[in-house]
C-alpha cells in the first residue's frame, strides 16, 4: 500500500500535467485535450445532420463514448489532484466540465428522442473548454490584455456610433417618411445601424434622391467605423509588446503554475509560495 508521501507525490504529478502547461507532459495533455474538444464539437455538429445520423449512428455513439470517457477521467483527476476540490467543482470551468460530460450518462435515465437531443446538446458547452487551454498560450494572454485595456476606448466609440445612428436615423425618418418604409424613428435608427455596419438586409431602402445621398454618406462612413475598434485593439497590442521587455532587470515572467491548494494562477517563475493563499508551490 502506498504511503501518504507517495500519494501526495502522485497527486502533485497529476496536478502538474492537468493544470499546468510549462512541462512537456502538460503541453501534450493540453494538445490532446484541445483535439478531443474540437472532435467532440465536430461530432455534435455532424450528428445534427439527419442523413449522417441515420448512416453513422453507431460510429457517432462509439466515438462519443470514447471522448466522454476521457473527459470523465479528466474531471475525476482534476478533483483528486487538488487540496480543495470544491474550488474546482463550483468554478466556471468545473461546472462547464460537469455539464458537458454528463449528457451521455443521463440518456440512460431519460428516454425519448426529445430528451436525448436536449441532453446531448449540452455537449456544445465543451467549446468553453478551449478557453481553458488557450489561457496558457502567451499570445492569447496578450490579446486578452489588449482587449481589456481597449474596452473604455471602444465603449466611448460605440456610444458615439449610437449617437450618430440616432441623428441619421431621425434625419432619414424626416426625409423619407412612412410612405417609403421609414414608419418610425426606431425603425429608421435600425436601418441606419444596419447600413452603417455594412450589413444591408435590404428590407428598407431610401427612394428619394436626398435619402439616397444620405445613405451613401452613411455607407462610406461605415467602412471607417468598422476599422476603428480593430485599430484601437492593435495599438494596445503593439504597446503591450513594446512595454514587455524581457531584458529589463525588473521583468518577471509569469508561468502557468497553478496552486494545488486554491487554484490561483499567474505565479512568477521564481515564486516559492502562492501569492493568494501562501501555500508552498513545491508541495
Amino acid at each position: 500500500m502506498a504511503s501518504k508521501p507517495e500519494i501526495n507525490n502522485i497527486r502533485k504529478k497529476i496536478h502538474e500535467v492537468i493544470y499546468e502547461a510549462d512541462t512537456p507532459m502538460g503541453k501534450l495533455f493540453d494538445v490532446v485535450l484541445l483535439i478531443l474538444i474540437l472532435l467532440s464539437i465536430i461530432l455534435v455538429c455532424l450528428e445534427s445532420v439527419e442523413s449522417l445520423r441515420k448512416l453513422y449512428s453507431d460510429e457517432f455513439l462509439i466515438a462519443e463514448w470514447v471522448i466522454t470517457g476521457f473527459f470523465t477521467i479528466e474531471y475525476i483527476l482534476r478533483i483528486y489532484s487538488i487540496n480543495k476540490p470544491a474550488k474546482y467543482i463550483f468554478s466556471f470551468f468545473g461546472i462547464v466540465d460537469l455539464l458537458s460530460t454528463i449528457p451521455l450518462y443521463l440518456t440512460f435515465f431519460f428516454g425519448g428522442i426529445n430528451a436525448l437531443l436536449t441532453f446531448r446538446s449540452l455537449r456544445l458547452l465543451r467549446v468553453f473548454r478551449i478557453l481553458k487551454v488557450t489561457r496558457y498560450i502567451g499570445e492569447a494572454n496578450k490579446l486578452k490584455r489588449a482587449i481589456r485595456n481597449s474596452a473604455p476606448k471602444i465603449a466611448v466609440f460605440l456610444f458615439a456610433v449610437l449617437v450618430l445612428s440616432v441623428i441619421f436615423g431621425t434625419l432619414m425618418y424626416l426625409v423619407e417618411g412612412p410612405e417609403h418604409g421609414f414608419v418610425s424613428i426606431p425603425v429608421s435608427i435600425y436601418w441606419c445601424i444596419v447600413t452603417l455596419t455594412t450589413v444591408g438586409f435590404g428590407d428598407i431602402a431610401p427612394e428619394t434622391p436626398l435619402g439616397q445621398f444620405i445613405a451613401t454618406l452613411i455607407m462610406i462612413m461605415g467602412y471607417g467605423i468598422i476599422a476603428v475598434p480593430t485599430g484601437i485593439v492593435s495599438a494596445e497590442y503593439s504597446q503591450g509588446e513594446n512595454t514587455e521587455d524581457v531584458n529589463d532587470p525588473n521583468y518577471r515572467h509569469v508561468n502557468t503554475q497553478v496552486c494545488q491548494n486554491c487554484l490561483a494562477k499567474k505565479h512568477q517563475d521564481d515564486a516559492k509560495f502562492c501569492h493568494k493563499c501562501g501555500c508552498s508551490l513545491d508541495v
